[in-house]
């Protein structure tokens, strides 16, 4: 077989996915042929979004991405929680409404979306916007028997549903030993959780059949999911922190309302942990055949009160671009936990340096922008190599090779980890194409631009699979990080001095200079924190 006709004949695996209801991978198929429905548990917008809540999204605008790019049609949802307890509480600390609050906090979560190039998300629906479907489904679950009102609340009933803990694979006494659960003496059973909560003088407030009140955190995933997608969907995606409690009841009620199978596959993200190293990036990548921790290791781990609990804008994006924290995101199988460090980060985005000067040099060869170039959305219509078969047929060949490991990482439950070391092998295969033709000075060919453009399409196209490597890097971005951190340093702490001497003026025109320069000083418990505005 030729080289070319290997180019377009797919003889690997098709797409298996691992299911946390099954515990195991399995062949994927759509409830219907062609078409993917697929949700995403998104944030209560209590607080500004920090790095774990990038997590999520990023994984799964991938795995979109990914689907579109083998021919499937992907709705993508990802809900908004803006009412909640956490949010009133919140709210009350601020001194402010739980609109306003959530308003304010949903903007700052769809601003980091923005930068980490998630866009492929077809609906963000708030929970507010859905009462009456909440409303209706409640109604639903207490005439079926699966639900009861009490005082103003209504239950879901756990022991009527004989599956109840068939996701997260504990029984019901299992599940209680060492949980919070809601209380209320007069439940039926401890594990029996909320429905509809009846609101205190001053919150948030919807009339219902039982009272004015206002929704459970768990009926308001099942009833958006079922407004928008449907009784039945593909994919149900969220962090493995999410698994039990609110996936289990989720699921509970969603099939003893409508009496089908909610989802067919649960993919459950591994959690953001600190204090371990990562690895190099583009060298050895997770596998999907490696064993993930287990849900109570992860979740005991999980990263919670350091650096990356806080704004991502604050704790990261100062520090390093939105690109590179993508990156360092999809260098790993996304089952397995992700060692969250500014260093790790930091490895990353010094790994990404070979592939903007490959797309320097290119430019300078073939007068071309690598960001300017329209690649295929489409394995189907995958990049014609033609040209560089004709001038370098070894390369064509390693090429299409990568290509199809690039799938077969991909079809093996998404394993952005080897899909991302393709990227790193391509750009080696692809320096060395572009080293043969510059060797000795002269201009490349014609056919020698023609070549070398059809193989950077095809790692453009790859890489738009993963999202990345869409739009030109800041000149400035990632660059000089030290000296600019030492800069700040020196000038907080002659602000500091000027503010300890009582010297005003000297204080006031440094706080006026960085303000000018949209730089936010944050004067805290911990010390002084600053940021790009």
């Amino acid at each position: 077989m030729g080289t070319l006709a290997a180019c377009t004949e797919r003889s690997f695996m098709s797409l298996r996915v691992y299911s946390t209801l099954t515990r195991q991978k399995e062949d994927f198929q759509t409830v219907e042929p062609g078409k993917v429905r697929m949700y995403l548990c998104g944030p209560t917008v209590y607080k500004p979004a920090h790095i774990g809540h990038m997590v999520g999204p990023v994984i799964f605008d991938t795995v979109k991405r990914y689907l579109v790019y083998q021919g499937f049609d992907v709705q993508f949802v990802i809900n908004i929680t803006d009412v909640d307890d956490k949010l009133i509480v919140k709210a009350q600390e601020k001194g402010t409404t739980v609109k306003a609050l959530a308003e304010q906090m949903t903007t700052d979560y769809f601003d980091n979306l923005k930068l980490m190039g998630v866009d492929s998300v077809d609906q963000f629906p708030y929970a507010t916007d859905h009462i009456g479907d909440m409303l209706e489904m409640i109604g639903r679950l207490v005439e079926k028997g699966h639900a009861y009102p009490l005082n103003g609340d209504v239950y879901f009933s756990v022991e009527s549903d004989p599956d109840y803990g068939k996701l997260s694979n504990r029984s019901i006494a299992q599940m209680l030993a060492g949980t919070r659960v809601e209380a209320n003496d007069k439940k039926r059973n401890p594990a029996d959780f909320a429905l509809w909560k009846s609101s205190k003088p001053g919150e948030p407030a919807w009339d219902s059949p039982w009272g004015p009140g206002r929704p459970g955190w768990h009926i308001e995933c099942s009833a958006m999911s079922a407004k928008i997608l449907g009784d039945s969907i593909d994919i149900h995606g969220g962090g493995l922190d999410l698994m039990f409690p609110h996936h289990e009841n989720e699921l509970a009620q969603s099939e003893c309302c409508s009496g089908k199978p909610f989802a067919r596959y649960w993919l459950h993200n591994g959690l953001m942990q600190s204090g371990k190293s990562s690895g190099k990036v583009g060298g050895a990548h997770s596998k999907a055949g490696d064993t993930p921790q287990s849900a109570d290791d992860q979740i005991a781990g999980k990263l919670a009160g350091s650096a990356g609990a806080e704004s991502v804008k604050t704790a990261v994006f100062a520090h390093q671009p939105p690109e590179t924290v993508r990156f360092f995101l999809l260098s790993t199988h996304y089952r397995s936990p992700i060692d969250f460090s500014l260093e790790n980060i930091a490895a990353t985005g010094k790994s990404l340096e070979g592939f903007y000067r490959l797309f320097e040099e290119f430019e300078r060869v073939t007068g071309k922008s690598f960001y300017a170039l329209e690649a295929s959305r489409s394995f189907e219509k995958t990049t014609d190599l033609m040209p560089l078969e004709e001038e370098n047929p070894k390369a064509c060949g390693e090429l299409i090779a990568l290509r199809d490991r690039f799938v077969e990482s991909m079809d093996d439950d998404f394993n952005t980890g080897g899909a991302v070391a393709c990227l790193f092998d391509m750009r080696r295969v692809l320096n060395g194409s572009l080293g043969q033709m510059t060797t000795g000075g002269a201009a490349a060919s014609d056919l020698q631009k023609k070549a070398l453009t059809a193989g950077v399409l095809l790692l453009k196209e790859l890489s738009n699979t993963l999202g990345v490597f869409r739009t030109a890097p800041s000149k400035n971005a990632g660059a000089d990080d030290a000296l600019v951190d030492g800069l700040m340093q020196l000038i907080l702490d002659i602000r500091a001095d000027s503010r300890k001497n009582k010297n005003w003026a000297v204080a006031d025109k440094i706080r006026d200079a960085l303000k000018a320069l949209n730089v936010v000083v944050e004067d805290r418990p911990d010390g002084v924190r600053w940021s790009k505005g």
